[in-house]
């Protein structure tokens, strides 16, 4: 280890210490009433209207409705709601023992403002298809949307209710809530503390005080071995290490990482940002489906995970509107002959097939410094040598990456506990935008007709039906049996050490991105002994 590396663990050590010492007495013996986490990403606002909690628990704020570890729905702020006849109109009746942390009264009149507001921000919160959310009195909210949207639930789930009467502009740097958690500080880069709601309407939390440190994986294991946090979160990488007093806990997740494959042509087209579109190589069927087949996911889970992660075979594995037929077995000899049929040979004996004098080599990109996606992307490469495809895995800036994804295979990750993701990831009008979602350039009529019918869908059973339908209806679909513009490869466990006596509750699975996943049922975690 090179000294400024050494010297860098050292700091996260001693200013762990530090709040360790100021905040949590469990590494002093005292009362087990609080906990120090150590998490890899930091918040950018604690602000339900602009993304906070998004696809999680907000914990600092309420919910109208709050989803439940296996990803169905109960009863938040709401006691009751109603869907009309025409899926148009939400009538939702509130609970009336609901205070923010400053004493005033959660009413449905901070409801509607939330969502007025939410949908105002554009932000990670999709609201567009709301028309408006009205207060007909204290206790009952009138939500009134332009078509059917089967997502609205999850949606809700996301988005915690603000005071109307303390909102601002510094709400995401100081907010107020009514959750089971209220916030005490916020110091940028370092750390978030939160104490229980001591007026909370539900359970009281077991955890009374909670520090959030944000510190890399590397300074975290640091940290947990010299005993100053309770939790961290680790890599499948640093997940071996044995710590006394610790064990590991690998939380499955819906957190996949997998190729992104251009499925346009080069015809010298750019985006509006001016960003190239298309690839010769990627742009065929075969050559999609010859990857998609060809690698063994278990062996990159295995050697590249040290077993922490399952092979991943879409973008919600696990979930109710996953399509269990998407899952295909390696077939190293099924990928050659689809290359084969298709007109590709090695001529010339240099290990790479070609056609009408186009190589199968192409170029993936992934962001430097994420150890973990290049190991994956070079595990793969290397066993589709095998079937005579060489990509070329190579870091990047994420500002780059921006600028070649429309042309370059991307090591992306995504993965939610929602099926918006699904939408967003293969509708049409979203393709080659100057975002992340579809730079492959996907886009289908079947699709978007299965897309706009699982949004519109009135029962949770029939918006299921056709997101499974969106991934494959026996014919076609987005899934690597179908048009592939995608090759999922692996989902990762979350892995996180746990001091021995804390129990961190049934975690939900966990969607893209560690941190804030892992501590959305904060308040059922508990000290043991």
């Amino acid at each position: 280890m090179n000294i400024k590396r050494l010297f860098a663990l050292l700091l996260a050590v001693v200013m762990v210490s530090g709040m360790a010492a100021c905040g949590n007495e469990t590494a002093n013996n005292g009362p087990k009433n609080s906990v120090v986490i150590a998490i890899g990403s930091e918040p950018e606002t604690l602000d339900p209207t602009q993304g906070w909690g998004h696809g999680n628990s907000p914990i600092v704020q309420s919910t109208l409705v709050k989803y439940t570890a296996d990803l169905t729905f109960e009863n938040d702020l709401a006691t009751q709601y109603a869907l009309s006849p025409d899926g148009l109109t939400w009538t939702f009746s509130i609970r009336d023992d609901a205070f923010f942390t400053d004493g005033e009264k959660v009413t449905a009149s901070d409801v509607a403002f939330t969502l007025e507001t939410a949908k105002a921000a554009q932000g990670s919160v999709d609201l567009t298809y709301m028309e408006s959310a009205v207060a007909q009195d204290d206790t009952t909210v009138v939500i009134t949307l332009s078509k059917p949207t089967s997502i609205f639930l999850n949606t809700l789930a996301s988005i915690g209710i603000v005071p109307e009467h303390a909102y601002g502009e510094d709400y995401g740097t100081n907010p107020i809530g009514s959750g089971p958690y209220k916030f005490v500080e916020w110091r940028p880069q370092e750390q978030i503390i939160f104490t229980a709601n001591e007026n909370y309407y539900g359970d009281a939390p077991a955890i009374k005080d909670v520090t959030v440190v944000f510190m890399s994986e590397d300074a975290a294991l640091a940290a947990v071995q010299a005993g100053e946090v309770d939790v961290a979160y680790s890599t499948a990488t640093l997940g071996t290490t044995e710590v006394e007093g610790y064990h590991v806990e690998a939380i499955p997740s819906a957190d996949n990482r997998g190729f992104t494959l251009p499925v346009l042509p080069n015809e010298g087209n750019t985006t509006e940002s001016g960003a190239p579109i298309g690839n010769d190589v990627t742009c065929n069927i075969e050559i999609r489906q010859a990857i998609a087949y060809a690698i063994d996911r278990q062996q990159v889970v295995d050697a590249v995970l040290n077993g922490f992660g399952r092979p991943a075979y879409s973008e919600n594995d696990g979930m109710p509107w996953n399509n269990p037929e998407v899952a295909i077995e390696t077939d190293v000899d099924y990928a050659k002959k689809l290359l084969a049929d298709a007109g590709w040979a090695d001529t010339d004996g240099d290990g790479i097939v070609e056609k009408n004098g186009l190589k199968a080599e192409f170029d993936c990109v992934y962001p430097t410094g994420d150890s973990v996606r290049q190991a994956v992307g070079m595990a793969a490469a290397e066993q589709l040598l095998a079937i005579g495809i060489k990509v070329n895995i190579e870091g990047m800036s994420w500002d780059e990456i921006m600028n070649v994804m429309f042309s370059h295979a991307v090591l992306m990750g995504w993965g939610s506990a929602i099926p918006n993701e699904t939408y967003y990831l293969y509708r049409s009008e979203g393709a080659l935008l100057d975002d992340f979602y579809n730079p492959e350039g996907y886009m289908s009529d079947v699709t978007d007709g299965y897309l706009n019918a699982a949004m519109e869908a009135l029962t949770v059973e029939e918006a299921n039906e056709n997101w499974q339908k969106v991934q494959w209806d026996g014919t076609t679909g987005t899934s690597m049996r179908g048009e592939c513009p995608w090759v999922w490869i692996v989902n990762l466990d979350h892995v996180t050490y746990v001091r021995d006596g804390l129990s961190i509750g049934e975690q939900p699975i966990h969607g893209h991105g560690h941190g804030l996943p892992l501590i959305q049922n904060l308040h059922e975690w508990t000290w043991m002994e």
